[in-house]
């Protein structure tokens, strides 16, 4: 429809530039003052549209059938919050595209982004997690999937064509016609969302007690850091409901971005300082665990005690983790990212290990699609933050944990949990029995693409004297560092070090942040790759970055 003199199109209308939503690693993310509900909008309804013109046999969605919405505990992914450039409510703007596109939106409310996919799959139902994840608290976005699951890469150059013809739909219709005002916000003003439905929250619980048993993690007492995690209280039942005595500690009402991939010494120490409170009048605890803000990565700190009653925490880093629970599944196809330990590689799942994919979850899930076409039947994957993904069913003497090809922290937290209760060992005696292969993970925040992408870009060349040379000038031998012996460039550049060290450094896909991640053959010399990467004022990813 042409716009009339007295109504200019929206385009013309906005009162800010639209900055574009962009897929990240796994998702779309992006500065909340740019989220405006148009935007939120226009990408919803274009997936939306996508997943409608798939065939059912590859998880496309039915017109009029329920499409599930779920979200974290972000102020933005609910509200309008005034200090973001009063933007938010985002899902409330995918509830109006969800029932625009023809369907009934159902809110699950506040639950993990697994939980969602658990439920949503299980009925061949599509589902959005509007959830920032782990990034920083400015940040938020949503994650789509269809009724099969997370939406893969070779979903995005499609969906990015319905995407331009729905801008250009919105952009060029009347303002007074848009159902947005110049603002990019819906002219009805806020709304609340849609009643949240409890359905999916006790199915998910039921997934572990029915797999693991119900008194698989007896007699063990553990601590749960909450801060803002989404399934916070969830995690405290199943824990529970698995035969532990579990614990809240540090519980926040606003939200702290918890990365669970680079757990850095001032978040451990505020750990251990909590469980240290907790442990009055001689009641000790075995562990502490928690997850990222939408609940789909684990974290695990294995507690101790001197004879003072002093409290030691020992963070144990996600691709171990993954590494346990892997074996404790006993696959006959694993699939994870260049990211993780190489210890996996020394180790009994080397004879089950796939082709190493690059970092995201869509990457690994391809793999593990790629494995089952090969024939595998017990099949699962996870990344370097420790989400763990299973492609097939496992069964366990107690029941059958459905296949979850998403990123999931509950499973890797009691499959550690119960097997150092089947074992009556702590979880340092339990990660001992792994190849001795240390790993640590750091990021440099604040840190633009172009010049990350730069950083990357120095050290590729096809001049191997060029690439020693130049890689000798950063990690030098005053740093520890042995000659260079090879480099991966599957993500990122992996570097590879004549003496066992490596030291990977990545561009986040997901938020201004360069990341580091360090293997060593002991857990000192992972942490010291990764302080000489971060050192102020000159560390080796501070000067990379400044040349």
């Amino acid at each position: 429809m042409p716009a009339t003199p007295n109504s200019p199109p929206l385009a013309d209308a906005l009162s800010h530039t639209p900055r574009p939503l962009q897929f990240g690693t796994s998702g779309r993310r992006g500065d909340v003052c740019d989220l405006s509900q148009l935007e939120i909008y226009i990408n919803a309804r274009a997936e939306l549209d996508y997943l409608q013109h798939l065939p059912r046999g590859q998880g496309g969605l039915v017109v009029g059938e329920p499409f599930c919405i779920a979200h974290d505990l972000r102020p933005s992914s609910t509200q309008f919050v005034a200090s973001q450039g009063a933007r938010g409510e985002i899902a409330q703007a995918i509830e109006q595209a969800i029932t625009d596109a023809g369907m009934q939106p159902l809110n699950l409310g506040e639950i993990p982004t697994p939980a969602l996919c658990a439920y949503a799959i299980a009925r061949g139902l599509g589902s959005m997690m509007v959830t920032g994840s782990h990034i920083p608290f400015h940040r938020n976005g949503y994650k789509t999937n269809s009724a099969q699951g997370e939406l893969l890469k070779t979903d995005e150059a499609p969906i990015a064509e319905y995407v331009a013809r729905w801008r250009a739909t919105l952009y060029e219709q009347p303002l007074a016609d848009s159902l947005f005002d110049a603002n990019g916000r819906f002219k009805t003003g806020s709304r609340p969302c849609t009643p949240a439905q409890p359905l999916a929250r006790q199915e998910y619980l039921h997934r572990f007690v029915k797999f693991f048993g119900a008194n698989a993690l007896r007699p063990l007492r553990v601590l749960v850091y909450q801060h803002s995690a989404v399934g916070r209280d969830l995690l405290i039942e199943a824990l529970r409901s698995l035969g532990a005595e579990a614990m809240p500690i540090g519980r926040s009402e606003t939200f702290v971005p918890i990365d669970t991939e680079a757990i850095d010494n001032a978040t451990l120490e505020n750990i251990r300082a909590l469980a240290q409170a907790a442990s009055t009048n001689g009641h000790t605890f075995h562990a502490v665990v928690s997850t990222d803000g939408d609940s789909d990565r684990p974290l695990l700190i294995g507690l101790g005690y001197d004879a003072d009653g002093q409290c030691e925490a020992q963070f144990y880093p996600g691709d171990l983790v993954g590494m346990l629970v892997a074996t404790h599944l006993a696959p006959d196809a694993v699939v994870v990212p260049i990211s993780c330990n190489d210890a996996i590689d020394h180790g009994a799942l080397a004879t089950v290990l796939e082709a190493k994919t690059r970092i995201g979850s869509p990457y690994v899930i391809a793999g593990m699609l790629a494995a089952r076409e090969r024939g595998a039947q017990r099949i699962c994957g996870w990344e370097a933050n420790g989400g763990f993904l299973t492609g097939s069913d496992f069964r366990s003497a107690h029941g059958t944990l459905p296949a979850l090809a998403t990123r999931d922290a509950f499973l890797p937290i009691m499959s550690v949990l119960a097997q150092m209760a089947e074992r009556q060992c702590s979880m340092d005696a339990l990660f001992k029995r792994l190849p001795a292969r240390h790993s640590r993970a750091g990021l440099l925040r604040e840190c633009p693409r172009a010049v990350s992408r730069k950083v990357v870009e120095s050290f590729s060349t096809d001049d191997r004297a060029a690439l020693i040379k130049h890689t000798a000038h950063y990690f030098s031998s005053n740093e520890g560092f042995a000659p260079l012996a090879r480099a991966d460039y599957t993500d990122g550049v992996r570097l590879y070090f004549e003496n066992g060290d490596v030291a990977h450094i990545r561009p986040s896909g997901n938020a201004d942040e360069l990341r580091i991640y360090a293997v060593a053959d002991t857990q000192h010399r992972a942490d010291e790759i990764v302080a000489a990467a971060l050192r102020t004022p000159d560390g080796i990813l501070l000067r990379l970055c400044e040349r």
